[in-house]
């Protein structure tokens, strides 16, 4: 005959599959399991590993309020050039990606964050001028006609070191 049973400290509990069978001819070796509850006492609480944590969450906070500062002190036009640098570098973050570069996956997500802080002053400011949604819908379409295509920053830094190491090696050779 099947049957469970669990003990704990305070009760058993006991379960009987027999009256679930209905062959009553089914003969077993086996008589069951006893499983005991063990109690594992908890570790202490450290108040000083809450307290970094906490102290952590606050440091971060403060780094985020200086980039806003930072971003509210330029100009529009200057916010409008870095989201078209920022995202020219996540394009190149994709073609690494697909091209299966070595390449930091953090960078993502604080780019993205990054243009998004960016876009919210600038709606701010927009905003602050009375212009409606449906206004600054028609401006973004406008001001995203009007990009230049130019290469993100990584990618002339790049260009420019391909072309002082080919000087160097011109001398070189000369």
């Amino acid at each position: 005959m099947l049957g469970l049973s669990l003990a704990s400290p305070s009760n058993t509990a006991i379960f009987n599959p027999s009256s679930l069978l209905t062959k009553q001819n089914l003969k077993s070796s086996f008589h069951g399991i006893r499983i005991k509850n063990v109690s594992v006492p908890k570790m202490p609480s450290f108040s000083s590993s809450s307290s970094s944590s906490k102290s952590s969450s606050v440091v971060m906070m403060a780094k985020r309020e200086e980039e806003l500062k930072e971003i509210r002190a330029k100009s529009t036009e200057q916010i409008n050039d870095e989201i078209i640098d920022i995202k020219g570098e996540l394009l190149m973050l994709r073609l690494q990606k697909s091209a299966r570069e070595e390449f930091k996956s953090s960078e993502f997500r604080r780019m993205r964050k990054r243009v998004a802080r960016m876009l919210t002053v600038r709606r701010e400011r927009e905003l602050e001028e009375g212009i409606n949604k449906r206004l600054s819908r028609k401006l973004d379409k406008q001001w995203k006609k009007s990009i230049v295509v130019r290469p993100p920053p990584s990618l002339r830094r790049m260009q420019e070191e391909e072309r002082a190491a080919e000087a160097a090696e011109a001398e070189k050779a000369a």
